[in-house]
């Protein structure tokens, strides 16, 4: 039997390289036979937006996302879980948020990926306001109604 590791969590202000992430997480490791990642990045929504600016609480956002990484352990047989979220002023084109789930198996990691994301997109304690590029004051971003329904699937 695979013993648990815990996930490794981070919110930070700085930018994060993908590659090395998964790098540290395989290492020395020949028992993993699927690593799903996903980036998130920050869209221009047709050209409007300029910059996202994320705030939180530091501690409690690291304390949740990491209560939801070990549900995620709970709940399919993984072998390395990492989740890097940012936050400040993410410019377009910046990375936001890296999900990194290894398995055994792909269904494994590919689920527990999607069931973090789809928490971190509508649950996670982040609130965002969106910078136009016109300058004109943008609004508060509010979890769509498809991204609620996602999170609901997981029960």
């Amino acid at each position: 039997m695979t013993q648990r590791t815990a996930p490794s969590v981070r919110v930070q202000a700085e930018d994060f390289d993908p590659g090395r992430e998964q790098a540290l997480l395989t290492h020395g490791r020949r028992d993993i036979g699927a690593l799903v990642s996903f980036v998130g990045l920050c869209r221009d929504e047709d050209g409007s937006l300029e910059s996202l600016e994320l705030e939180h609480y530091p501690g409690m956002a690291e304390t949740e996302i990491g209560r939801v990484a070990d549900q995620a352990l709970d709940r399919w047989p993984l072998l390395g879980l990492a989740v890097i979220h940012r936050f400040g002023r993410i410019r377009v084109g910046e990375r936001i948020v890296l999900v990194i789930a290894a398995a055994r198996r792909r269904a494994d990691a590919f689920a527990a990926a999607e069931f973090l994301m789809d928490y971190l997109k509508t649950r996670a304690p982040f609130w965002k306001k969106e910078r136009r590029a016109d300058g004109a004051t943008g609004d508060w971003v509010e979890a769509k109604s498809e991204d609620e329904s996602a999170t609901e699937r997981w029960g």
